[in-house]
Order: C-alpha cells, then sequence, then structure tokens
C-alpha cells in the first residue's frame, strides 16, 4: 500500500512568489471556498504577436510596492465562465504560471481579475490546495515565515 503524502499546514493569508513572473512576497489569501486561484490584474486584452493570438495584461496596480509597471504577453491561456464572490458569472482569462510556497513550486492556474478592491491581490483556490495543504483559520504567514526565518538563519 503507498504511503500518503503529508500535507502541509497553511493558515489563511500568507506571501507567496510567482516564479516565472519575477514577482516574490505577494500577499495572499487562501480560499477554500473558490475552485481556482486569481490574481489581480488591469489592462487585460487580446494581441496578436508574430499571428499568434495572446492574453497581455499588467499584474497589481500602482499603489501595491511590487507593482512593476510591466506589460506579461502569455500565449498558453483559455477563457472560461467563473462565477465571481457575488454569485455573478464573468468570462476571464485563464494563465498557467509557477507559484513557490514553503520552498516547493507547483505550476498552478490563475484566473485574470481585477481584485483592485480586495485586500489581497492574489487568491489561491481549491485546486492548487487540494491534496497539498489543510488550512488552519488560526495561522497566517507560515510560508513566509518559515522562508525568511531560514533565510535569517543562513547569515
Amino acid at each position: 500500500m503507498g504511503k500518503k503524502k503529508e500535507k502541509t499546514v497553511i493558515g489563511t493569508t500568507d506571501k507567496i512568489d510567482l516564479v516565472e513572473l519575477e514577482l516574490m512576497d505577494l500577499p495572499c489569501k487562501i480560499d477554500t471556498g473558490a475552485a481556482t486561484s486569481a490574481i489581480h490584474c488591469e489592462k487585460v486584452h487580446l494581441v496578436e504577436k508574430d499571428g499568434v493570438e495572446m492574453v497581455c495584461f499588467r499584474l497589481l496596480d500602482p499603489s501595491h510596492p511590487a507593482y512593476n509597471g510591466k506589460e506579461y504577453l502569455v500565449s498558453d491561456f483559455r477563457e472560461r465562465k467563473i462565477t465571481n464572490s457575488f454569485g455573478n458569472w464573468e468570462y476571464r482569462f485563464v494563465v498557467k504560471t509557477k507559484v513557490r510556497i514553503f520552498e516547493q513550486e507547483f505550476i498552478t492556474e490563475f484566473t485574470l481579475s481585477n481584485r483592485g478592491r480586495m485586500k489581497y491581490p492574489i487568491l489561491l483556490g481549491k485546486k492548487l490546495l487540494k491534496g497539498r495543504f489543510i488550512v488552519d483559520v488560526s495561522k497566517s504567514n507560515l510560508s513566509y515565515k518559515r522562508k525568511h526565518n531560514e533565510h535569517s538563519n543562513t547569515l
């Protein structure tokens, strides 16, 4: 009989790295009610480059400390009907990127969403959490604290 992989305890909030997008220590909210993860972005639109349709967007907004004003172009995307937290549905673009949390890297899907009114620019949903994490609502920033404790111990 196979040995079950032990799940990591995660709190209700944390900070993650988006490795391929070169954005580190981004605040996120853990949401077991959301199927897919979401990331705040602006100026989302389709473009054609060298005959390939791509989705173009800027992550975060100018008021966020990690905002870099960079336009990201992604050719590997799809559009999906998503029900938002208010029960309304809308079409959103979905992209895949690499996430680093608890010193592990995962490829996961993010819907591109305007989360400007939300406290956290990133929401981590069930597709990323399932089989990997157990949520302890009394905890927060466990991955971030571990990352920075280990870094300070190596200095």
